[in-house]
């Protein structure tokens, strides 16, 4: 099978997690915090609900696939095809009450990236891709994305999730890309990399992150023209220090910087 093969069922996947979220949004949801090692890791019970649905379809229908969720063991991370989900990246956001956040289905075969989608279910978005194109649907109706030209980091809107996300030595090299360009924004998780391959914004730059956190944007930035790769210029795959922007230009100047130590 390809990557096209598998997108009806993320749609599947996209639609049965939404509905299970969906519930306990804007509610009086109940929050367990994880107790992270860089502050409050919030997860609530919408976040489980939707794994295990994702989980279940999965299992129903590709027995022999690997699933590595955020919530739930890891099964089978060696098969040839692994879906990586998390299923509220935003969940601060989320018990916000803000709508900046997202469902991510991602699917590896031998450990590259292949398809992704990032799905809103509330605004009711789903941005996805599979590496060599990228689409949307929503309010805006059906399209193709495309991340925009921009010729240096004088010109670039940036955004990255949250300072603490950073230690102290990471956020020395953040503040110096910072410094450079144009616009800089916090907040956003999953929407900041959406953003980007729809053409809204040029860079983002980020650390501490875990394959689910990353793992299904990379097929919809690549799809849209942009490239996503660790600060050193490795594959995202694994997570930690992640640099993504629509313009390869962009991204080597703040490979730069951020390497200056």
């Amino acid at each position: 099978m390809t990557a096209v093969d598998f997108a009806a069922f993320v749609d599947r996947l996209a639609d049965a997690s939404g509905e299970a979220i969906l519930p306990f949004f804007r509610t009086a949801l109940s929050v367990e915090d994880k107790r992270s090692s860089r502050g409050f890791d919030p997860v609530t019970a919408a976040d489980k609900a939707a794994e295990s649905v994702m989980r279940e379809l999965i299992r129903r229908t590709f027995p022999r696939h690997g699933v590595v969720g955020e919530e739930f063991d890891d099964v089978a991370t060696d098969a040839e095809y692994v879906w990586v989900l998390d299923p509220i990246d935003g969940t601060k956001s989320f018990i916000l009450g803000l709508p900046v956040w997202g469902t991510l289905i991602g699917l590896t075969r031998n450990g590259s990236p292949c398809y992704g989608m990032m799905h809103q279910p509330f605004i009711g978005e789903k941005f996805f891709g599979d590496g060599r194109s990228a689409s949307y649907r929503g309010r805006n109706g059906p399209r193709r994305l495309r991340a925009r030209a921009c010729a240096g980091l004088e010109d670039a809107m940036l955004m990255s999730t949250t300072p603490t996300m950073f230690d102290e030595g990471e956020r020395s090299s953040f503040d110096r890309v910072a410094g450079s360009v144009r616009q800089m924004r916090w907040g956003g998780d999953c929407y900041a990399y959406a953003m980007l391959a729809a053409g809204h914004l040029d860079l983002v730059v980020e650390a501490d992150l875990k394959p689910f956190d990353i793992t299904a944007l990379i097929p919809i930035v690549q799809g849209a023209g942009g490239i996503v790769t660790t600060w050193d210029g490795q594959p995202a795959t694994n997570g930690g220090r992640i640099i993504a922007a629509g313009d390869k230009r962009v991204h080597e100047a703040a490979m730069e910087l951020l390497a200056r130590g």
